[in-house]
């Protein structure tokens, strides 16, 4: 599939991974649909980029199906990007062993995963409808973000790492059901990254960080996240799979 020309909706699209995306696949002549929260630097990407931006909560049912319907509406959407997320310590005991409060939780599942299957549900109803490219049978490509904490999670992961390896473990189901409908889907699963989040630590702190990676020993870069979006966009036969983008980290118990 060729991104020129292309719709494409990214969520989380106002920063980090997401902003690295949305502005990769504008360089790559596609109309980028941003979706981010109303606080967000969305409004000032997307004119940027001369895209959309659209404020909603990726959990909001209402609300995502009014962004797919914008991006719809400004070019055939075929390009699908999950980078909404949210990564706060939530242990199962506290310090004074009092057991974890279940509404933090819930949030941070809510989002991670049950906002990635909305947003996928809803934008796959559209893409379907969408005639095939080119003369094939491909409608569309949806790249969702886990991360490698779905597979080593540390100590104080237990909602971050459940919701990431959810994401990771409807990656090949969904694929197989929206296969009927030209629809591929794929799974990034990230390392340690130069996120907003990380990059708020002292220079120290990232440095150490990186130093646990093997190969190349730091931080893995937002555009190194995008570039591979951009190769699974363009690579008709890459569908059903998680790929770690860690530079080999396996991550420690803490």
């Amino acid at each position: 599939m060729q991104i020129s020309g292309q719709g494409a909706l990214i969520t989380g699209g106002a920063s980090g991974l997401g902003l690295a995306t949305a502005r990769r696949l504008h360089a790559g002549g596609a109309h980028v649909t941003i979706v981010d929260l109303p606080s967000s630097a969305g409004a000032e990407i997307a004119a940027e980029l001369g895209g959309l931006f659209v404020a909603a909560d990726v959990t909001s049912v209402d609300e995502i199906r009014d962004a797919v319907a914008q991006a719809q509406a400004a070019a055939p959407l075929r390009i699908v990007v999950n980078c909404a997320g949210i990564a706060p310590p939530a242990k199962v005991l506290d310090r004074e062993g009092n057991p974890a409060v279940l509404a933090d939780f819930e949030r941070i599942v809510r989002i991670n995963l049950i906002g990635t299957f909305n947003v996928l549900s809803q934008a796959s109803a559209v893409i379907a409808r969408n005639e095939p490219v080119g003369g094939s049978d491909d409608r569309g490509v949806i790249v969702n973000t886990a991360s490698v904490a779905a597979f080593d999670g540390q100590i104080g992961q237990p909602a971050y790492s459940a919701s990431k390896g959810g994401v990771h473990a409807m990656t090949l189901p969904v694929a197989r059901e929206l296969a009927r409908h030209g629809i591929r889907v794929c799974t990034i699963a990230p390392g340690i990254m130069e996120t907003p989040m990380l990059m708020g630590l002292p220079q120290a702190a990232q440095d150490s960080l990186g130093q646990q990676v093997p190969h190349p020993s730091r931080l893995g870069r937002p555009d190194e996240y995008s570039a591979l979006v951009q190769h699974i966009v363009e690579n008709g036969y890459l569908n059903g799979e998680t790929i770690r983008l860690d530079g080999a980290i396996r991550m420690a118990p803490k």
